[in-house]
Formats: structure tokens, C-alpha cells, sequence
């Protein structure tokens, strides 16, 4: 399974240094499409997005980012942001803080 990380440039460059390969650079008019074609490559088991990102999708790709496993979506940066705990809880079936 690989990371990969959809956003602006600023927000993608680093993860791109860091050796991530599969880095996505979007505006909001690309943003949506490029959101359907990471969660169609089962390649991918976690997709990272900037927290500010989600609001530009459309409200059902919002909620189908929210309940998605595969892949585990991480939202960093920005504003409230989900929780990682919740998700591997979710993604794994048990709480591995406990």
C-alpha cells in the first residue's frame, strides 16, 4: 500500500522531498477529479489532504472521504481536523491507544 498526498503546491512540496511518490498538485478546479481517481487506485492505502482542501469538494465526495477505509484519509493542517486516532480505529476495528 502507498501514501499519497493531494493538494496545492506549497502543501505538496514537502511531502514530494521527503520521497513520497505519489503527490498530487491541484487547484479547485482539478481538486474533485483527482479526489475520484486516487480513491479508484487500489495502490493507495492512506491519501493525505490539507483540512482547508475538503471544503472546495462537493459535499458527497466530503462524506465519502469521511467514511472511507481504503484509503484512510488523514486531513492535516488548517482549521479542526479529524482525529487519526478515530481512523485507524475505524480502518483496524479496535482502539490501538488502549
Amino acid at each position: 500500500m502507498e501514501l499519497a498526498v493531494i493538494g496545492r503546491g506549497d502543501f505538496t512540496l514537502g511531502f514530494r522531498l521527503a520521497g513520497i511518490r505519489k503527490t498530487y498538485e491541484v487547484t479547485e478546479e482539478t481538486i474533485d477529479s483527482m479526489v475520484h481517481q486516487v480513491l479508484n487506485d487500489t495502490d493507495i492505502g492512506i491519501l493525505v489532504m490539507h483540512n482547508d482542501d475538503i471544503s472546495l469538494l462537493p459535499e458527497t465526495l466530503q462524506s465519502e472521504l469521511d467514511e472511507s477505509i481504503e484509503p484512510t484519509v488523514v486531513l492535516v493542517g488548517g482549521g479542526e481536523t479529524t482525529q487519526l486516532r478515530e481512523k485507524i480505529k475505524k480502518a483496524v476495528g479496535v482502539d490501538l491507544w488502549k
